[in-house]
């Protein structure tokens, strides 16, 4: 039997690329998997694909840069289930724009989807999680929150704050049997992998750029119901590169 039989994890960003393999990889657990999307045709596909594989799944479609939103869906998914047990925070989104040429409305759509988002959907789910006396969230942040390129202000902010957030929700939750962790990705290719050059992969240390599964396996560690002393902690998952010295010589 399954770590994961009956819980219910719930999988913001599920429509496509990690959000979608999540999915996947937690039905494929016997888990009871919601998925929530902004992008309804998405969201179907990724639920088609669970029906595929022999898996039910429950979808909602959810802006969520629309903070008001968030606490009536996961109303919603408590009335369904009963309860949560996961939460994977994995939805975000960035805009590669110049700072001097980024508009507060754009700076303002990546932090409220990326860190109030994450923010509100996490204190939901843990008002839920905290009536079974356990929970385990995990936030979706990247290795941008330790390094960046240029004209990715926006997106590197959220991610730190990301950072931050986990820490903080790791600490205030933790009295409730709450667990929460981060995940910083490197490069994971969501589209044709085999389109990749070979310098692609031979520059990480690990000789490969990463996949979805890859995130999808911590995912499936962190919340295994039986690593309840891991918390509070930030798992890079990025083939080695944050700890690579690059100099052009």
């Amino acid at each position: 039997m399954s770590k994961f039989e009956n819980l219910v994890v719930v999988i913001t960003g599920a429509g496509g690329g990690i959000g979608r393999v999540l999915a996947l990889s937690y039905a494929a657990q016997n888990a009871s998997v919601v998925l929530v999307d902004k992008d309804e045709q998405k969201l179907c596909e990724t639920k088609d694909l669970l029906q595929q594989s022999g898996s039910e799944s429950y979808a909602i479609q959810l802006e969520l840069s629309d903070g008001q939103a968030i606490a009536p869906a996961f109303q919603q998914i408590e009335e369904k289930f009963g309860r949560i047990d996961v939460l994977i925070n994995n939805a975000g989104l960035g805009i590669t724009k110049s700072p001097y040429e980024l508009e507060l409305d754009e700076w303002d759509y990546v932090m409220n989807t990326n860190v109030r988002g994450c923010f509100l959907c996490s204190r939901e789910a843990a008002k839920v999680m905290k009536k079974q006396g356990k929970g385990s969230i995990v936030n979706i942040s990247s290795t941008r929150s330790m390094m960046s390129e240029a004209n990715t202000e926006a997106y590197a902010a959220s991610k730190g704050g990301i950072d931050a957030l986990t820490h903080a929700l790791a600490v205030s939750l933790g009295p409730d049997g709450i667990q929460v962790n981060a995940i910083n990705p490197g490069w994971i290719e969501t589209s044709d992998y085999s389109s990749l050059r070979k310098e692609d992969h031979e520059q990480h240390p690990a000789q490969r750029v990463g996949k979805p599964d890859d995130i999808a396996r911590a995912c499936l560690y962190l919340t295994d119901p039986e690593n309840d002393f891991v918390t509070g902690t930030n798992l890079t998952v990025d083939g080695g590169m944050t700890k690579k010295m690059i100099y052009v010589h």
